[in-house]
């Protein structure tokens, strides 16, 4: 029986010499999704906005960065992939004979800011709004480690002692490492001077 032959890719930056720093964060949010899953076609739909059944099946069009680059052609957003892989934000590796999108640590150091801000926000809306969301916590379960410490720290920042029943809340469901960093911030905060 013959072996299968990997798939061959080819990268085109074409013209494409610099992103904005924007645009490099949304490529980044977009890849997150599909990290070691899914490789730069899927990459461009996603940001495209397709309809692709794969894209509405994976529901990778709920990503924020879904559709950003809705007014560009497929082949201008592959130009812009490939330059992700060639400045090395993204890499490429092979998953049997598939090759698939990974961060690199440049691309990764990036993507946990921007994933880290966006917890902070959707913490900072539950305190403001004043309505929990508990499956919220469930959510994070499955969140990077790294994201999760990196988001209490901010929170720990900000100082908003607003925030402590929210946090005790979470603490309830959490495992221990999770637990013990809760417990830290809202220590902090309890004992923050108004």
């Amino acid at each position: 029986m013959a072996r299968r032959q990997r798939i061959r890719y080819e990268l085109n930056t074409g013209e494409i010499t610099k992103l904005q720093p924007e645009e490099i964060r949304v490529i980044l949010r977009a890849a997150d999704e599909m990290i070691a899953t899914a490789g730069r076609s899927m990459l461009v739909k996603v940001l495209k906005g397709s309809k692709d059944k794969k894209v509405l099946e994976y529901k990778l069009d709920e990503c924020p960065s879904y559709g950003y680059y809705h007014d560009l052609t497929m082949e201008e957003i592959g130009k812009r992939v490939d330059y992700m892989i060639v400045k090395r934000y993204l890499r490429i590796e092979y998953s049997g004979r598939l090759p698939m999108l990974v961060f690199t640590d440049k691309g990764w150091e990036m993507e946990c800011e921007t994933y880290t801000s966006e917890w902070v926000c959707r913490f900072k809306e539950v305190v403001e709004s004043k309505v929990l969301r508990l499956d919220m916590f469930e959510e994070l379960k499955i969140v990077n480690r790294q994201v999760v410490f990196a988001m209490l720290d901010k929170i720990k920042e900000i100082g908003d002692k607003r925030y402590i029943p929210v946090l005790k809340t979470w603490q309830k469901g959490e495992v221990r490492k999770v637990r013990q960093k809760l417990e830290g911030v809202i220590t902090v905060l309890e004992n923050r001077e108004e």
